[in-house]
Parts: C-alpha cells; structure tokens; sequence
C-alpha cells in the first residue's frame, strides 16, 4: 500500500484543518434551517481541509425488489486540479447486478460502513470509473436520517494516492451525521413552519422591515428592496432611523427603535398611513403596521409597509375622472339654461333681424337703407353668438354638414372677441375669399378654434412684447381647406411639444386649464378626416393649424333657388309669439306668397277643413304642443304635407336630437332662428324640390 502523503503546504497554509471545517460545518448546519441553500459550500469547506478536489453528496432511495436509485444531490470540484475530468457516475442497478464489488459495497452501504481507499487498489466498473475522474484517493460515508438510509458524502483526492488518516475519517462522518440531522430537520413540522415564514418572507408584494432594540436593520425582504432601492446586503445592520426615516422627522429620536417607539404617538399596535424616504431621498407615502416582538432576551420590531404611489395615482386619476364627469354634469345643465334663454333671445332677435330686413326693402332713401342694414348685421351677430356659444356648451355627437370654414370660424371669433379686447390684444384676420365648404359639425369646428383662440389668449395675458393674435383661412388645392390660429407669445417649449395633445396635459396654472381642449380638438379633428399640428413660430410665438378635407357638392345661388319656389303660394305659419310669426309672414309676402299666422295649435286643425297651405312653419317649442308633434298630427291629416313642414328653432343644437329620433325619410327641414330673407328662400327652394321629387 503507497504511504499518505501529506497535503500540499499552500492548502494547509490557507485552509483550516479537517476538525476546525467539520465544527464549522455543524454549527452553520444547526444555524440554517434549509441545507440545501448551504451544502454547495459545506462540500468546499470540506474538501479543501482534507485536501480532496471533489465532494459528492449522493442520494439513494431504495425501490422495492429492484434495488437502489442513484442521484446526485450536490457536487463540487476543484477545476484547477481536475482539469477535463469527467463528472461522477451515477451507477444503474443493473451495473451493481453484474459487478462483485458493487454488490458488496451496496451490502455494506446499507451497514453504513466506510468505504476507503486507493484507486489501484480496486477492480472492476468502479477502477475503471475513478480512474476516467482521475480519481487517486476515494473516501465515502453513509448519511442516515430519520433510522434510515439517505444517502453517502463522498471525497476525492486527485492528485495523490493517500491513506486517509482516523481525524479524516473521524471529519468526514461528523460532517454526515450533522447532514443527517440536518435532513431529518428539514421534513418536522418546525422545519415546515420556518420554510412556510421564509417563503412569505420572500414573495410578500409588501415591504417587511425587522429592526433590533438597538434599531439596527436585521431584515429587509425583497419587497422592501424594491421599494427602497437598496439591497438586503448593503442596508443590514444599518440604523433604520439613517436610512428611511425622512429627514425632517429623525430630530429628537436616538435611534429607529426609538422612533418607531415614539413618544406620546407611538406606532407599536397600528395601522397608520405616514411617509417614508428611498434610497434617492424620494419622500412617499406608506401604510405602515408595527409590531413589537419579544424572542429570548431580544425586543424586535417588525413593519410591514405598503407603498402607496399607485394607489394615490389611481385616486387622483377618479378625482380627475369625477371633476370631468362634473364638468360635463355642468356643461349639461348650462346647456339647457342656455337653451331656453336662446329660444328666449332669439324670437326677439328673428323680428329685429326680419323687421330690419323689410326696413331696408322699403326704405325711401339710402341712408335709412344703411342704417337699416346696420341693425340687421348687429341682431344677426348676436343670433350667431347665441347659437356658438350654445353649440359649444351642449353636448352632441358629431352631425356632418356642408359648412363654410369661414363662418365656422368667424362663429368661434364671435365668441372669444370680448376676452381679447378686454386683455388688449389685438386679433388679425386674413380670410380666403369665395366659399371654403368642408363636411363637417360646423358646432364642433367652431369648438376647436374657439379652443386655439383662448389658448393664445391665456398665452398672451401674462405676456410683455407684442400681443396679436393672427387668424386665417385657406385653400389647399381643390382637395384640402384649413385655418391657423397664430399668436406673438412666449411659445412651447421644445421638450414637451409632444405631450401638448395629451388629455390632462396643461402647462397653465391651476384653475385656468384643465388639459383637455387640445385632446379633444385633436379628436374632433380626426373624427372628421383632418389633420392638426403645431409650428413653431420665429422669433417667438406658436400656431395651431388644422387642415380637412374640402367638400365638392352641388351649390346654388340664392336667384336659382328662389326661381324654383314659385310654385309655393300659400303658408300656414303656427307660433306662440305673434312678432316673430308676423315677421317670417312678411318677409313671405315679398316673396309672393300669402300667409295664414295661427297662435296656438288647436285652432289650426280646424282651419285645414277650409285652407290647404302648400308649405308648414311651425315653432318647436311651444306652450301646447311641440312642433314635432304638430308635424306628426298634420302629417296623419295631410300626408302630402309631410316634405312641405318647416320647424322654426332658436335651439338647434336641442333639436337635433328630437329630429333625429324620426326615420331620416320622415325629418322635416329647419328654419334657425334669427332668419334672414336668404334663410328663407334657401328653406323654401328646399321644400319645393322635396315637393317635386315627389
């Protein structure tokens, strides 16, 4: 037999001996509750004090009639010293079958003896296996648990034959039983129990914080990393009160267990929302529960903390979400206040603006004729008004429309005038001649200037230079139409030119935007087909410009459409307010066709027995009956009369959506109110081209 040769001395310089590792491997085996979380660097630790280069833990399970079931439960190697060797064996049943000292080592296995050696010194499978590992010296110990057995823990030495001295011997088999009770720790109910607190220790979504009497941080789980930026390893042992306690609240307190202590509002016992501070000093809220703990001689104190970011973002997004919904509530409600006080004003309006109309046919001199005119151009300006402001304020989806871009914006200009003059601005037009038609929601487009228009006006108001606002129309081709709102001021800054179109975006300050004019203008823009950006205006300043697509349809002068209304001769005209009922007949009369004026509806059923009218005006709103209904009792009277019945309306925006709720071959035309001769005629030619279509 070769002689043991001692360890080299750089090994026996550096590693602590055989006795030292096999301690140390006891008490970090009695310290940790999972072995296996340690056994790669126990196999180490004892392999390299014994001066071996591999370490084996087998594990062997025994199958009824067939023998035992090799696996490999941990391994390490020295590669320095084994270079390309091959990795151990796990030896089949079949194999031990056919092999004599396989079968007696399995035999011996179950005894739990030792199996010691050199690789020369053995035949067979096993010589032959060792020596493929480049194995010299083997040394395998039985690991029993629980009176059974589990497995053996196996060492090799590479690089010499050896005689494994009784202190190795002796290392090794304390190093196994330790394994064993290690193992058999691992399947009791305690072992259970702690690997139950360690896995909810590592996959709890809250922060959990263990701080010691002294207040020095003895866990800190992965949530908490997460939370807090820092890692387990850098923040353990650190004072909690140094590290996220916010700085303003570590005066007066000596340590974080005094903190979480308090004094005369302690936190022991609670649920309590408060802050804390992260590892780059962000300040956030929490929800914090405490809790103190006695274990042994020790006070602890264990946090469970919830970040509440994403909860208080989600409450501000339903704040933000409940404001919106209570500004539309109100923008409802102004809605239909306005309704009715635009019926209101605008059956005044209809008799100046008609009265004024007729002034001017039948003045006797041309300076009665101007300032006829003048009052005319002045209710029609307040009618416009009116009506933006109420298409502006009640809600509706889009209704497309041939609409002139010009007068879309002029209606927005309408509205907004008296917020710039009041600022001292100065607007500028510069409008394409000839009509701009677009198929659109004239309301909705009106929106979107009015919405460039009061930007720039905010933009303006704080501003010292040059305050004018530039506003123009134009044709793009045949195919494309558009207008731009330009204004003087300090611009948008470059950096968040991209967020500008984002709903609840705003660079305003609070109580003057709310973030969402430009998102919606944007909506309503694409809901239409068009396109809308921003340019950066030199030296200073910003434009918004809109382009959609022009409509190409029939268009007819205001001769041809009176030339074919001369088949209508006589009206039935049905409203509760005799000047505007007197002003529509009158206006009538110049176009040759003679009126029957009715105040109330149920005077009018009887009339029809005797007058057959050729075309229908009736109000909408009405103290007796509404003007829908009107139209379907007559209709039911008089089918024919269903393409010649006209609704008068100061709300067109309201009654879109009664007209709308009738089959579309059912809808009877509109007159808005306040109605000019060339409102008129247009109604008119309408109706009879319906009557002789049919």
């Amino acid at each position: 037999m070769i002689e043991t040769q001692p360890p080299s001395t750089d090994l026996a310089a550096t590693e602590p001996g055989c006795t030292v590792a096999a301690a140390r491997i006891v008490r970090r085996l009695h310290q940790t509750p999972q072995w296996q979380g340690i056994i790669d660097e126990i196999l180490e630790l004892l392999a390299r004090s014994l001066g071996g280069h591999r370490a084996i833990l087998f594990r062997l399970r025994e199958l009824p009639g067939e023998g035992f079931a090799q696996s490999i439960a941990a391994y390490w190697v020295d590669r320095e010293a084994v270079g390309d060797a091959s990795g151990p064996s796990v030896i089949l049943q079949s194999i031990v079958n056919s092999d004599p000292l396989l079968a007696k080592l399995a035999e011996e296995v179950r005894q739990g003896k030792m199996f010691a050696g050199r690789t020369r010194e053995i035949e067979g499978y096993l010589r032959r296996d060792f020596e493929n590992q480049k194995i010299k010296s083997f040394l395998s110990v039985t690991v029993f648990a629980n009176g059974h057995l589990w497995g053996t823990l196996a060492i090799n030495d590479c690089a010499v034959e050896r005689r494994w001295t009784d202190e190795e011997k002796a290392a090794v088999e304390i190093v196994a039983m330790a394994l064993g009770a290690a193992i058999e720790r691992s399947l009791s109910d305690a072992h259970v129990s702690e690997i139950i607190r360690q896995t909810m220790l590592q996959a709890s979504l809250d922060a959990i914080i263990v701080i010691d009497e002294t207040g020095s941080i003895i866990e800190f789980n992965p949530a908490a990393e997460r939370i807090y930026g820092f890692k387990r390893g850098e923040i353990l042992g650190k004072d909690l009160i140094d590290t996220i306690i916010p700085h303003f609240y570590r005066k007066g307190y000596k340590t974080g267990a005094d903190y979480m202590a308090g004094r005369g509002a302690p936190m022991i016992g609670q649920r309590m929302e408060t802050i804390t501070q992260n590892a780059d000093g962000e300040i956030f809220p929490i929800e914090l529960t405490a809790t103190e703990m006695k274990v042994a001689d020790r006070r602890l104190f264990f946090g469970s903390i919830r970040d509440l970011r994403d909860k208080r973002r989600a409450e501000e997004e339903i704040n933000r979400q409940r404001e919106k919904l209570h500004q539309n509530e109100k923008m409802a409600a102004m809605g239909s206040l306005l309704a009715g006080v635009s019926h209101e004003l605008n059956n005044p309006l209809a008799v100046v603006v008609a009265q004024s109309t007729l002034l001017h046919e039948f003045a006797p001199d041309q300076q009665t004729k101007l300032r006829a005119e003048k009052v005319r151009a002045a209710a029609e300006r307040c009618g416009r008004i009116v009506k933006s402001f109420l298409g502006m304020v009640r809600l509706h989806p889009t209704l497309p429309a041939e609409t002139d871009l010009n007068s879309a914006v002029r209606a927005a200009l309408d509205v907004t005038a008296y917020g710039a003059r009041s600022s001292g601005i100065i607007i500028s037009t510069d409008f394409a001649q000839g009509p701009t038609p677009v198929l659109a929601d004239a309301d909705h487009i009106t929106q979107v200037a009015a919405n460039f228009l009061i930007n720039s006006q905010h933009a303006l108001a704080p501003h010292n230079g040059e305050r004018k606002i530039t506003v123009k129309t134009f044709r793009l081709g045949e195919r494309n139409v558009g207008f731009s709102v330009e204004d003087t001021g300090p611009g948008i800054p470059t950096a968040i030119r991209h967020r500008i179109f984002d709903s609840y975006f705003t660079t305003k300050p609070v109580g003057v935007g709310t973030g969402i004019g430009l998102s919606i203008s944007k909506a309503i823009v694409e809901r239409h087909k068009g396109s809308i950006r921003f340019e950066e205006v030199v030296p200073n300043g910003a434009r918004f410009v809109v382009e959609l697509p022009a409509f190409v349809g029939a268009h007819s002068s205001a001769t041809e459409q009176e030339a074919r209304s001369t088949s209508l001769r006589h009206a039935l005209i049905i409203d509760d307010e005799p000047d505007v009922a007197a002003s529509l007949s009158d206006i009538l009369e110049l176009m040759g066709i003679k009126s029957l004026v009715v105040t109330a509806w149920s005077a009018a059923p009887t009339l029809l027995v005797d007058y057959k009218p050729d075309i229908v005006f009736s109000d909408l709103r009405m103290p007796e009956a509404s003007g829908i209904t009107i139209y379907r009792e007559l209709v039911r009277q008089r089918p024919d009369l269903a393409r010649r019945f006209v609704l008068v309306t100061g709300d067109m925006v309201g009654a879109r959506a009664e007209i709308g709720a009738l089959p579309a071959h059912e809808r009877p035309l509109v007159l808005e109110k306040p109605f000019s001769t060339l409102d008129v005629r247009s109604a008119l030619a309408a109706v009879n081209d319906q009557a002789l279509a049919h």
